[in-house]
């Protein structure tokens, strides 16, 4: 019998992430961003995990929403998919994702295959509920909820060995959103919206992260004052998002963004809360300064790159190196991650497999753990 695949793709998720916006909610977010020289990757992303179901593309019926909603990316992977639903191109909206939605509850596909983050994944739970297995190809800039793939290739794999019958284990999975207008003002402001029923197989599933770890502060002293004894002159700091950076800072006495990237030269603000292109343009006009990145891993979920610090893109990591890169954790953080693996999802899978291997990440003063990253 012949699986049918509900693909819906959000093509504006993630759009303001390098650009520094922290989300891509609401028509003039979009058009800021876009200004900013915000790029859509919602559908390349999907592209990925697409490839993992070519094997078995005979197998399957793929339905979905017209042009960049879906139909555009299932095409160019060599599917014919059938095409549902109603959409104006450019000016797609949260409605547009949830009548996708209704239309594939009546025609009881086996499968919900969605690309965005947590916004998107909030607009498919009002509308599935526990009544459709799920699985989130990551896109957003925010992605707390444990719904989605740990890369856009686990979450096609995910979904070519559930329609394939190879496992058939589920599991509810937290749906968790944050307040982007908080967020942007540097205030974490989270709700649970509710679950939602994924394929689960081992780790191919990120973790939810953590309210109760995302002001967590043990240790955190110890490690900026080890950070800071170690600070060279003529090195512009590129400080990632997170708790964690900003004791940091503060410790500097100097003013940061707790969920943005600030820069750092001779132990003084250079500028605050950068887009990637600032961050290019800054590390242009000191070539002949080192650059280093300071990153801290999302609680429970592991990730140093890709999630919530979109800023510090693909290629200033390459400009930087992997040897200049610095993790800063506490004992508990890292205690927290699946396997204390460390994870990258940049949107290049060359790049990530470079960054992987071990590193040292700083736990206290004077007192690191070996990581690996992988």
């Amino acid at each position: 019998m012949v699986k049918k695949l509900g693909l819906i793709i959000n093509p504006i998720a993630g759009v303001g992430g390098k650009v520094g916006l922290k989300g891509s909610d609401g028509s003039f977010t979009l058009e800021n961003a876009l200004k900013k020289g915000g790029v859509f990757e919602s559908n390349f992303r999907t592209l990925l995990a697409l490839n993992e179901l070519e094997s078995i593309k005979n197998e399957i019926e793929v339905i979905t929403f017209p042009l960049e909603m879906g139909q555009d990316a299932a095409e160019k992977s060599g599917f014919c998919p059938r095409i549902i639903g109603k959409i104006t191109s450019g000016k797609t909206t949260k409605k547009d994702t949830q009548d996708a939605c209704k239309i594939m509850m009546k025609l009881e596909v086996d499968l919900i295959l969605f690309s965005g983050g947590d916004g998107t994944a909030r607009d498919i739970q009002d509308v599935v509920r526990e009544s459709r297995p799920v699985i989130g190809i990551p896109t957003g800039v925010k992605m707390h909820s444990s719904v989605f793939g740990i890369n856009p290739r686990s979450s096609g794999y995910l979904a070519r060995m559930f329609l394939t019958e190879k496992f058939q284990n589920i599991k509810l999975s937290e749906v968790i959103d944050l307040d982007e207008e908080e967020f942007r003002s540097d205030r974490i402001s989270t709700r649970l919206y509710g679950y939602l029923k994924v394929p689960d197989n081992g780790n191919y599933l990120q973790g939810g992260k953590s309210p109760n770890l995302i002001s967590e502060s043990d240790d955190l002293d110890a490690i900026s004052i080890d950070v800071i004894e170690k600070m060279e002159d003529d090195c512009v700091y590129i400080v990632g998002a997170g708790s964690t950076l900003r004791n940091l800072m503060e410790n500097l006495k100097l003013e940061g963004t707790l969920l943005g990237v600030d820069l750092i030269l001779n132990k003084k603000l250079l500028a605050l809360d950068v887009s990637e292109n600032e961050i290019i343009e800054y590390i242009k006009k000191f070539e002949n300064f080192k650059v280093k990145i300071l990153v801290s891993p999302i609680a429970e979920q592991g990730y140093i790159f890709g999630r919530g610090n979109q800023q510090i893109s693909p290629k200033i990591i390459k400009m930087v190196g992997k040897e200049n890169i610095i993790i800063l954790s506490t004992k508990t953080k890292v205690m927290s991650v699946p396997n204390t693996c460390l994870l990258v999802d940049t949107g290049e899978e060359s790049l990530d497999q470079y960054l992987h291997g071990f590193y040292r990440v700083t736990v206290g003063y004077r007192e690191y753990l070996m990581c690996k990253v992988g």
